[in-house]
């Protein structure tokens, strides 16, 4: 039998309570799977993940076990956010805990700064409470990237992280850059600088973070996702609110009706991954990106499949990146494969959303790019394990905005660190976790101000590395080849030093071109061998969502979909988005109306961002929904 401490801190006394006994998370299926979302597909037996209102569960998978926790007695309230002397909000029924430190999101940025935290508070006697609330049933559950990653960050944080057995083992072993045309892939010069960097599982890295940062008495809340922001009179930050649990569609209460839970923070960091959706309506109340640098912030939508291959094929640590081909000239993006451990690698096609061509289908065009004669024999005779889908920031230092905001601030990829050559962004978000960390810890400890933050990353190798890579991405604006020899002349000759920094052109909905002016795109059905219908890879990616709850992708207007997006650009929405969650459908009088399967939705952001009109808001749906990550 184990024992655990766990000390919560108010801002009154500390207080502190030990569990009851410990044992392993079981996970065991709800009622029934979800249902198929549309006649035309095939259904999708998703076996659902524990309901976080049924206990407090938490459980770090793929080698990384935290025990589950059950906590018992009066002094506790639902679902292992404690009552320390209760609160209620103006919000009938809502309770309210309070913290020195609230983080939404459990990504690298997150718990980067929750562990920074506690190390300060470690390091200089001092107790504060520190709160993780993480939307994915799992931590890591959401994690998705290539990935190559760069232990930079790492190296500051836990400069000890192989003793303390970080699942990083495979090093890059080999590097090669390519340009594909249809048939061909011809070797070029290759920009990318991966010695000493590892091949690895982000969602098996994230999960270890979590570990360490409980191990240091960080409260880490997966299942549970951060709906509201909250304000004082002043207009200050204080805190976040959960989403209210056991919401029929129609909007009346289930029998397992759990109202939502307010978590105030002194200071208060969003970690939300790329287009964060709270973080987005921070930016934009307090106008952080004019605050900033100034432009907009530009993206792209990466899909991505883990892959067993044959073992003679199979080659640990080598990475292969290409441009061009399945895109065409006018289209920034390109391919990556990585081979990872036990046989397992990482295919994927990152394509920039500002493309022109409403019939251009991202998920079709990576089914293209597995079709290729250079990448075709390696996945042939294999098992696909995983499927997922994610956009990524590219704006880079262009678009970085004022990270700063009364009561907290944006750390990671929600502000846009991504540097876009090196294709990375892990090491740059854990980095921005633990400068904004150091901040926090002055405010609350040394009775600072926030805006140190800024100042640090300023004065940070962050700063440093995306102004140094500041005209990649618009040099693509002019299509792949001028993109390519402006990038070379950055890269080889002017290191970085330009005189001039290019602008970002029109934000990625503008782009749009209406579908008069752009031909159809025929693509091939698939062949089940290596490229697949989106019905199969969606069963891939173990994506649930309640579907008795209310829909968490909204229209602004319902009248867009059918009155615009449809006669002008073709109904883009069906084509965007890499699950198959918007599809138009005949109605009883023969007119086409869009159909929304959000229990689909892989959480990717894509519509928020490309739907033409920007009619499409994504909102947080119930905690816990969504992918289920392992091995991404």
């Amino acid at each position: 039998m184990f024992k655990k401490i766990i000390t919560f801190t108010s801002k009154s006394k500390p207080k502190t309570f030990e569990s009851a006994s410990l044992h392993t998370l079981k996970h065991s299926p709800q009622s029934s799977p979800s249902k198929p979302n549309s006649s035309t597909q095939k259904p999708l037996n998703i076996i659902i993940p524990p309901n976080p209102l049924n206990s407090f569960n938490r459980s770090f998978s793929s080698g990384y076990h935290s025990n589950s926790i059950n906590y018992k007695g009066s002094s506790l309230i639902r679902n292992g956010f404690w009552n320390l002397g209760r609160r209620f909000s103006s919000e009938a029924a809502r309770e309210c805990i309070e913290y020195d430190v609230v983080i939404v999101g459990g990504g690298p940025a997150g718990l980067s700064a929750a562990i920074r935290l506690k190390q300060l508070c470690r390091d200089n006697d001092v107790d504060l409470s520190v709160c993780v609330v993480e939307k994915g049933a799992e931590v890591g559950a959401h994690i998705l990237s290539g990935n190559v990653f760069e232990p930079r960050a790492l190296n500051e944080l836990i400069p000890n992280w192989k003793e303390e057995e970080a699942p990083i083992s495979v090093g890059v072993s080999s590097d090669k850059f390519m340009l594909l045309t249809k048939k061909h892939a011809i070797p070029m010069p290759n920009p990318f600088d991966n010695k000493g960097n590892y091949v690895i599982s982000l969602s098996q890295f994230v999960r270890w973070l979590g570990q360490k940062a409980e191990e240091l008495g960080v409260e880490v809340y997966p299942g549970f996702a951060a709906k509201e922001v909250l304000f004082d009179e002043n207009e200050n930050v204080i805190g976040i609110a959960t989403n209210d649990m056991g919401i029929g569609k129609d909007g009346s209460k289930k029998d397992n009706y759990q109202p939502g839970v307010e978590l105030k923070g002194r200071v208060n960091l969003f970690a939300e991954g790329c287009r964060g959706s709270l973080s987005e309506k921070i930016i934009r109340k307090y106008d952080l990106r004019k605050k900033g640098q100034g432009q907009h912030q530009t993206y792209a939508l990466g899909i991505k499949e883990v892959w067993e291959i044959d073992a003679d094929k199979h080659k640990p640590g080598a990475v292969v990146h290409t441009l061009g081909w399945p895109l065409d000239h006018k289209t920034y993006g390109g391919s990556f494969l990585y081979h990872m451990q036990d046989r397992q690698v990482s295919i994927g096609l990152v394509c920039a959303l500002n493309y022109h061509n409403p019939y251009f289908n991202p998920y079709e065009e990576f089914q293209n790019l597995k079709r290729h004669p250079a990448i075709r024999p390696l996945l042939e005779n294999g098992t696909v394990l995983q499927y997922g889908a994610r956009t990524l920031n590219e704006g880079g230092f262009q678009s970085i905005p004022y990270p700063v905001f009364p009561g907290g601030a944006i750390v990671g990829c929600s502000a846009g660190f991504l540097n876009v050559p090196k294709i990375k962004g892990t090491h740059t978000a854990m980095k921005s976790g633990m400068l904004a960390a150091e901040s926090a810890f002055g405010v609350l400890h040394k009775g600072s101000n926030m805006k140190t933050y800024w100042e640090s990353l300023k004065n940070s190798w962050i700063w440093e590395e995306l102004h140094r890579a500041r005209n990649y991405r618009p040099a693509f604006e002019y299509g792949l080849l001028p993109g390519m020899a402006i990038s070379a002349l950055e890269h080889y000759l002017l290191k970085g030093r330009a005189p001039y920094t290019l602008k970002h052109g029109k934000p990625d909905h503008e782009a749009t071109h209406e579908a008069s002016q752009c031909s159809p795109i025929e693509y091939p059905k698939p062949d089940g061998i290596v490229s697949f219908d989106v019905p199969t890879s969606l069963y891939r990616s173990n994506t649930n969502h309640d579907h008795d709850q209310p829909a968490h992708l909204r229209l602004r207007d319902p009248k867009v979909p059918e009155h615009v997006n449809l006669p002008k650009y073709a109904g883009p929405e069906s084509r965007y988005c890499p699950a198959r969650v918007y599809e138009y459908v005949s109605d009883d009088n023969g007119q086409m109306k869009l159909q929304i399967n959000a229990q689909n939705c892989l959480h990717c952001k894509a519509c928020d961002i490309k739907d033409p009109k920007q009619n499409i808001e994504w909102t947080v749906p119930e905690g816990g929904g969504g992918p289920k990550y392992s091995v991404m």
